[in-house]
């Protein structure tokens, strides 16, 4: 007897009852009192029970179900390896920027290990997304470091950031963004990339500017027909935003502005362009709809900082911007609106703002 055999071997039947258990690692069955030999005698062309994937077993017979995939290709990418998890970075589910997070604890099944691609679309209720079942992989996001290899229907994409799992039905799955872009990676027309990028956008799963940012991370802007779609994009998300915009200032009542017209001093050069302004209360909303492109960190922070000088430049002449981005629009209309409300009340204090033309976008 070694430390490895259980003192007290338990009868298998129990192991089959619910779907999630019908799916277990040797590692699994060892502590369920099952030894590796028994498992793989189990697992014979003629015994009870399959090998799914390496070191996974099904604990019946016939077709795994979608479900039963998913959760293998889990227990294979993230069973314990010599190389660990340790030191793995992770970063936000946004995508932001690396950080360090909770780890899995050591006893979790799955490891750092999610499903990412259009399985994890198909988790989150995407309608272009097939069902886990009828894919004939299942991709899992792994720390780059894993040594393991692609089997079977479990496909691995290494990353050197992991970012945070979202758990839908018990199962770890990639943030939105970053499973769009996993599935990107394998599209060759951009029509489907549109419709993917479309429908995680009208959907309400993500920002434009995260999905930018995957996509660009993954260096998939460098492909002509993911640089399409994304420009389709990036116009239908600014057009969505606008149509809020108006929205918020009918329905709360609002002053009419005038919409998209450009700024400019008298004789001088322009001011630049805003999305609704209010020439008597001198109050300007912009909306945010930037996002990072292929010139990376470098290009968004110029980028931001044009912005910044052109914001500084109104408000020193008296105007009063107000940065709205589409997020808030669409998760907090009536807020945005007494944001503006409180600029247009607060006109009366301030000093009169310099006389500036507004001319039309």
């Amino acid at each position: 007897m070694n430390n490895n055999t259980p003192v007290t071997p338990c009868p298998l039947s129990h192991l089959t009852e619910g779907v999630r258990l019908r799916v277990l690692s040797l590692a699994q069955l060892r502590e369920h009192g099952v030894p590796a030999a028994k498992a793989h005698a189990q697992c014979r062309p003629d015994g009870p029970w399959q090998q799914l994937l390496p070191g996974v077993c099904l604990l019946h017979q016939g077709p795994p179900t979608g479900e039963e995939r998913l959760h293998a290709a889990l227990l294979y990418a993230g069973r314990p390896s010599p190389e660990g998890a340790a030191g793995v970075p992770t970063q936000p589910s946004d995508g932001s920027r690396a950080a360090d997070g909770p780890r899995p604890p050591a006893d979790f099944p799955y490891g750092a290990a999610m499903i990412t691609g259009p399985a994890a679309l198909a988790l989150y209720g995407f309608e272009s997304a097939p069902s886990p079942h009828a894919l004939d992989t299942v991709d899992v996001l792994v720390a780059r470091t894993r040594r393991l290899r692609s089997t079977g229907f479990a496909r691995l994409i290494r990353t050197h950031a992991l970012p945070r799992s979202v758990s839908l039905t018990g199962v770890p799955v990639a943030p939105v963004a970053r499973a769009v872009a996993d599935a990107v990676a394998d599209l060759s027309e951009a029509a489907a990339v549109g419709l993917l990028l479309a429908e995680a956008v009208r959907g309400g799963y993500c920002e434009p500017s995260a999905l930018v940012r995957e996509l660009n991370q993954a260096r998939l802007l460098a492909r002509p027909h993911v640089v399409e779609a994304v420009d389709a994009l990036l116009a239908e998300g600014r057009a969505l935003a606008e149509g809020r915009l108006y929205e918020m200032v009918f329905l709360n009542g609002l002053p009419d502005p005038v919409w998209n017209v450009e700024l400019r001093l008298p004789g001088g050069p322009s001011l630049g362009c805003v999305d609704a302004y209010w020439p008597e209360q001198a109050v300007a909303v912009e909306l945010d709809t930037r996002a990072p492109r292929q010139g990376g960190a470098g290009e968004d922070e110029a980028l931001w900082s044009r912005y910044a000088r052109k914001r500084e430049h109104l408000e020193r002449l008296g105007v009063t911007v107000v940065h709205l981005t589409p997020r808030k629009l669409r998760e907090s209309l009536d807020q945005q609106a007494t944001v503006v409300r409180t600029a247009l009340s607060a006109a009366d204090d301030r000093d009169p703002a310099a006389y500036v033309l507004v001319l039309p976008r």
